[in-house]
C-alpha cells in the first residue's frame, strides 16, 4: 500500500497547525511547526491569499493529513458519510475518529498516529479480545480496545503510557489505564474532534 514517506513536519507547516505527526519531537523545542511557523518551500513566507477553491482544498488536506489517510481512502470515507443520516461533514469526521489507529492514539497508547498505526500493524492491539491488525478498522459502541497482554511489558509502551498519563481521553471512550484497555461507549460527536477544521468546506469541495 502507498504511504507518505517525506518529512511529516512539512505537512504541519503547510497547513499552519500542529498535528503532532512526529511523536516525541512535537512536544520538544525541536518542533519545526514552532520554530518555522510558515509554509515550507522557497516562497513559503510570501504566499498570497488563497482562492475559494484553495481554502476548501486546504481544509481537506488538513483533515486527510491529520488522520494519515491517503487521497483515495479519504474519498471513500466521504462517500460513506454521504450515505449516512445527518450532516455529511460531521459523519466524515466521526468515521475518521473511529479508525482503530486514531483510537489507539487518542487513548494515549502511542505518541503519534503513525506510531499507533505501526502498533496495530504489528499486532499489539486487540478488539474484543481478538487481535486486529487493520489500522482502518472502525470501532463501534460496545467494543473493547486493549493493548495485548504480552505487549504491556514492552519498555517503549510503558514509557509512552507514563508520558501520556495526563492526556485527556475523549468522552466517547472509557479508559481503564491500569489494564491498558478502553470501552467504546458512544459514537464520536463533532465536539469530540480536536482538529480545528471547517468541515463544510470539504463538503463544498466534493460537491463541485
Amino acid at each position: 500500500m502507498a504511504r507518505y514517506t517525506d518529512a511529516v513536519c512539512r505537512q504541519c507547516r503547510r497547513e499552519g497547525i500542529k498535528m503532532f505527526l512526529k511523536g516525541d519531537r512535537c512536544y520538544s523545542e525541536k518542533c519545526a511547526a514552532d520554530r518555522r511557523a510558515y509554509a515550507p518551500g522557497q516562497h513559503g513566507q510570501g504566499r498570497k491569499k488563497p482562492s475559494e477553491y484553495g481554502t476548501q482544498l486546504r481544509e481537506k488536506q488538513k483533515a486527510r493529513r491529520h488522520y494519515g489517510v491517503l487521497e483515495r481512502q479519504f474519498g471513500l470515507y466521504f462517500n460513506m458519510a454521504t450515505g449516512m443520516s445527518g450532516q455529511t461533514g460531521d459523519n466524515l469526521l466521526s468515521l475518521l475518529e473511529r479508525r482503530l489507529d486514531n483510537v489507539v492514539y487518542r487513548l494515549g497508547f502511542a505518541m503519534s498516529r503513525a506510531e499507533a498505526r505501526q502498533m496495530v500493524n504489528h499486532g499489539h492491539i486487540t478488539v474484543n479480545g481478538r487481535r486486529v491488525n487493520i489500522p482502518s478498522f472502525l470501532v463501534k459502541p460496545g467494543m473493547t480496545v486493549a493493548l495485548k497482554q504480552k505487549s504491556r511489558s514492552i519498555e517503549r509502551f510503558k514509557n509512552v503510557a507514563e508520558q501520556n498519563a495526563t492526556r485527556p481521553v475523549p468522552k466517547w471512550l472509557s479508559l481503564d489505564s491500569a489494564n491498558a484497555q478502553a470501552s467504546v461507549i458512544a459514537l464520536p460527536l463533532r465536539d469530540d474532534v480536536e482538529l480545528p477544521i471547517e468541515e463544510h468546506l470539504i463538503v463544498e469541495l466534493y460537491s463541485k
